[in-house]
């Protein structure tokens, strides 16, 4: 087979796949993850499902690829706001992380709600879906690194009774931090994430109605907690 005929065998698949992810998302749109079907995905392309299959064997896979993706996208968007700002201060930089994650989610939300909703039922999300997960973890680790190194991170105090588990995670997440400050980190991160899902799923609905400003405050509040001057 020429390399010419494998090029255009590669490109045809790579367009396809792309067809099929776009499709996914339109009815993850409007049915939701748990109602997502290859069968209903090929019949709206005008594939038969046998040949989807050759592309994703099942809707776990397909659903993985999603996640995937919705990651990446994710990362992508906090690590570009992230590098206008990379020489200013930490506070600054975890700030601009943040209106990143929700700038994201607003615009994305059917998307966020696969990675940050309600687990879709019967399906465990592989470990192949790590490395993109991890993209926006990694960016506010980062921050906090520097701040560390640059004598800027006042380091939060702990429990002794939360010692030992401080010091587990600051192993497998970033061992060069202090674990009162990997503790921290961690706690500041889910709460960046409830921040957005209330946001976005409607908890805030006659509580916060200057949005914006609103998590811009309390985005900093968790820079702070964190230890970041």
């Amino acid at each position: 087979m020429s390399s010419t005929v494998r090029g255009a065998r590669a490109r045809a698949r790579i367009e396809v796949t792309a067809a099929i992810l776009e499709e996914a998302r339109r009815q993850l749109a409007s049915e939701g993850a748990t109602k997502l079907s290859l069968r209903a995905v090929a019949r709206e392309l005008g594939m038969v499902s046998s040949a989807l299959y050759r592309y994703f064997p099942s809707r776990d896979d397909l659903l993985t690829a999603l996640i995937i993706d919705a990651y990446d996208s994710l990362g992508e968007c906090a690590e570009a706001a992230h590098s206008a700002v990379a020489d200013a201060a930490p506070v600054e930089r975890w700030v601009t992380v943040g209106e990143a994650v929700r700038g994201w989610a607003l615009a994305h939300s059917q998307e966020y709600a696969l990675i940050y909703g309600t687990p879709v039922p019967g399906y465990s999300a592989p470990r192949t879906t790590v490395p993109a997960a991890a993209r926006v973890g990694l960016l506010l680790v980062g921050i906090v690194r520097d701040a560390h190194q640059g004598q800027r991170l006042d380091v939060p105090p702990l429990t002794d009774e939360l010692v030992p588990e401080a010091v587990r995670m600051g192993i497998d997440l970033a061992h060069d931090l202090p674990p009162g400050a990997v503790t921290a980190l961690v706690a500041a991160w889910a709460q960046l994430y409830g921040l957005v899902g209330f946001e976005l799923f409607g908890q805030f609905n006659r509580v916060v109605e200057e949005r914006e400003p609103f998590f811009r405050y309390a985005v900093t509040r968790l820079a702070h907690g964190v230890g970041l001057r």
